[in-house]
């Protein structure tokens, strides 16, 4: 049988913060959206970025599993988008199971669709699937369209799914000061999560401007500029808010 090439941006050997323990990252390559934060907007091109099997990245992250057993970390594979991608992230996946390998997906879920085919190929991957880390963007839907270029539905019934598969889920949304941080959005935010009873993790990321040099290296402009990191009394208003501690 055809081995299913994937687009690959990158991998990171030691990442620490996308799911639990140390973590191999897998950076897939193509978004839909065009997030006015985003911190690697050099993976949006879809059809671009290194073809690589699953077997290919399964063989280069293995060496590291040593470091992953000992902290109850795995893979996880982030973008981009993964989910353009299933049928590569099932057959990476299958070979992490039979390796006995931890696995996390973190998606938006901004192409998600009820379609059939897609459906049944996501049914699929989440059974390989232990952990999905959901970022929740922005609640307000003309909010979200402005700051991701896309409509925040899909997102949300991605969530919906995932809640009827009782998937285990991360919740987290970035703080962004005028775009993402206000209490009324994130109380909505908030009352969204209760109807999850499969989250197990919320979390606050505070925006940062460390990936601006990738905007102007591409000679995109930054629509951003003039914001700065959320300052403490933000973040713990919308921890507060998202009673982020009682997951813990």
């Amino acid at each position: 049988m055809e081995k299913v090439i994937g687009h690959v941006h990158s991998t990171e050997t030691m990442g620490t913060v996308d799911g639990p323990g140390v973590r191999f990252i897998v950076f897939m390559q193509g978004c839909l959206l065009r997030c006015q934060f985003c911190h690697n907007p050099d993976t949006w091109k879809i059809g671009t970025g290194t073809e690589r099997t699953a077997e290919d990245v399964f063989n280069e992250a293995i060496k590291y599993k040593e470091f992953w057993d000992a902290t109850g970390g795995g893979i996880t594979v982030s973008g981009g988008e993964p989910l353009l991608q299933v049928d590569f992230l099932i057959e990476l996946f299958t070979l992490c199971k039979e390796a006995g390998i931890h696995t996390t997906i973190d998606s938006c879920g901004g192409c998600f669709t009820r379609e059939p085919e897609f459906i049944e190929k996501l049914d699929r991957l989440m059974e390989l699937t232990d952990l999905i880390l959901l970022d929740i963007k922005q609640m307000d839907p003309e909010k979200h369209l402005k700051l991701t270029s896309r409509p925040n539905a899909p997102i949300l019934d991605f969530a919906h799914y995932l809640r009827d598969k009782n998937q285990p889920i991360w919740i987290r949304h970035v703080l962004i000061p005028t775009k993402t941080d206000d209490p009324k959005d994130l109380t909505a935010l908030h009352d969204f999560i209760l109807t999850l009873p499969n989250v197990k993790r919320v979390e606050v990321l505070p925006y940062h401007t460390m990936g601006v040099y990738k905007w102007e290296k591409l000679g995109i402009r930054y629509p951003l500029e003039g914001i700065e990191t959320p300052d403490k009394e933000t973040v713990d208003m919308a921890n507060e808010i998202l009673q982020t501690q009682t997951y813990r």
